[in-house]
């Protein structure tokens, strides 16, 4: 990735500019330019290539809606020949443009056999802090992604712990370990029950990083490798996408990358509760009344609702060291997905100032989110008759905002900021392919670069 994008002064021109001022670039270039755009009949957007009047390549133009956005130049780096481009655009817009043809770039082909051998374009940015920002983004982006792509059968609980362990081993950070029936002796009883009928055994994940004088933010991601909805079955179409039930796992990491790449004055702290939720002998069963990790009893209506059942108690282990503010993430419900469509993630926050943040943060790099409310009067659609409460109510509507509520009986004291999120493309768009991706990492990040300095 790094010899994509460089801190140069030199190649071939690529100037970037907006629709908005294609006339007045357009009257400022040569006859022999001008009429060379004309006779290509050139629209004013998208690409064009602009010889010399020896047919060689002069200089590149690209011209977009919005230069601001984050993605705009999304695909430009597989559109471009072979080469190295010098960035010709205005100052307020080269962030953006190095982040979007880094991630342009991104391709997992980690299973197909004929890769491509087509060597991409690369492009000079006059500037090294702009340059090695964007690399950082789009390795976080990348990891992000990679693990989320990757197939249940190579992404386990034992494959997420090992995703922890090279992220700490790079940063110096630590990692550490509950696995198995250690679970239920160290309580973490919701984790285990939830992983117990798989081979693969369930596990928690807790990387740390950082000076511990430092203020404490942590991380909890939902690791539910592979969702077949336990004994409450989902369908053959439902169970399709479901390695990407760990994508909550992926966005903590790939947060926690931009975190420890940028050497954030906090005190990090990642617990990822990584489960299959599989069928066996020894599934949990609906009916069955669970004890969580903060005693609260819970009963099981269904248990295709098992996201929930892993984090609560990581959500309840977080609040032990009294952190300054705990963010979860997690393929929770497909609610929000129909509420808020698959491209922008929900949220929710205990605290409006931090949810304001975040919001203005993803605007500004067209990583945008959107507040959901935690509407408490529907806290008693978790009313059980003989435990403490369900794990989800027993009609459909607002389940979203339900699996919040849920969560937010774990999180009493402690500032917290819940996403649920698609962690997938499913339409392809400049920058962003099919497949896995990442919701709210940036702007999450950009809030918290601002929050400890």
């Amino acid at each position: 990735m790094n010899n994509l994008l460089n801190a140069e002064n030199s190649g071939t021109p690529l100037i970037i500019i907006e629709k908005s001022s294609y006339s007045a670039w357009f009257e400022s270039q040569t006859k022999q330019q001008q009429t060379w755009l004309e006779n290509t009949q050139y629209k004013a957007q998208g690409l064009a290539l602009i010889p010399n009047s020896e047919g060689v390549l002069s200089q590149a133009l690209f011209v977009v809606t919005d230069a601001s956005d984050f993605f705009a130049c999304g695909d430009l780096i597989k559109q471009l020949p072979q080469g190295q481009y010098l960035l010709q655009a205005d100052a307020q817009y080269i962030e953006a443009i190095s982040f979007g043809w880094l991630v342009g770039a991104y391709q997992y082909d980690r299973y197909i056999s004929k890769k491509s051998t087509k060597a991409l374009a690369s492009l000079a940015i006059n500037n090294k802090d702009i340059v090695e920002k964007a690399i950082k983004f789009a390795q976080a982006t990348a990891l992000t992604r990679d693990l989320v792509n990757t197939p249940a059968a190579d992404m386990m609980p034992v494959d997420i712990a090992q995703a922890a362990e090279e992220l700490a081993e790079q940063f110096g950070g630590n990692v550490t370990q509950v696995i198995g029936d250690q679970l239920l002796v160290q309580n973490y009883p919701t984790i285990h029950a939830v992983g117990r009928a798989s081979v693969h055994t369930p596990r928690l994940v807790d990387l740390t990083w950082g000076d511990e004088k430092n203020p404490q933010v942590t991380l909890v991601g939902k690791g539910v490798c592979f969702d077949s909805g336990g004994l409450d079955m989902k369908p053959a179409a439902g169970m399709r996408n479901m390695k990407k039930d760990m994508g909550g796992a992926a966005h903590v990491l790939g947060l926690a990358q931009l975190i420890m790449a940028h050497n954030l004055p906090i005190n990090l702290r990642v617990l990822i509760p990584a489960v299959e939720n599989a069928v066996s002998s020894n599934a949990l069963r609906p009916g069955d009344v669970v004890t969580t990790r903060k005693g609260l009893t819970v009963e099981i209506h269904n248990t295709d609702a098992e996201g929930r059942l892993v984090l609560c108690d990581a959500l309840a282990e977080a609040e032990n060291d009294e952190p300054e503010l705990i963010i979860d993430f997690a393929t929770l419900t497909g609610a929000m997905r129909v509420a808020l469509g698959t491209e922008l993630p929900g949220f929710f926050s205990t605290n409006d100032q931090v949810a304001a943040d975040i919001t203005a943060a993803g605007l500004k790099n067209s990583d945008p989110v959107w507040r959901m409310p935690l509407h408490r009067p529907y806290d008693n659609l978790f009313d059980s008759t003989i435990a403490d409460m369900t794990n989800c109510p027993t009609q459909p509507f607002g389940a979203a905002i339900a699996a919040a509520l849920y969560l937010e009986r774990f999180v009493e004291k402690t500032d917290w900021v819940h996403f649920d999120v698609m962690a997938f493309n499913v339409r392809h768009l400049p920058g962003r392919p099919l497949g896995g991706e990442a919701f709210g990492i940036r702007s999450v990040f950009d809030y918290l670069a601002t929050r400890y300095k």
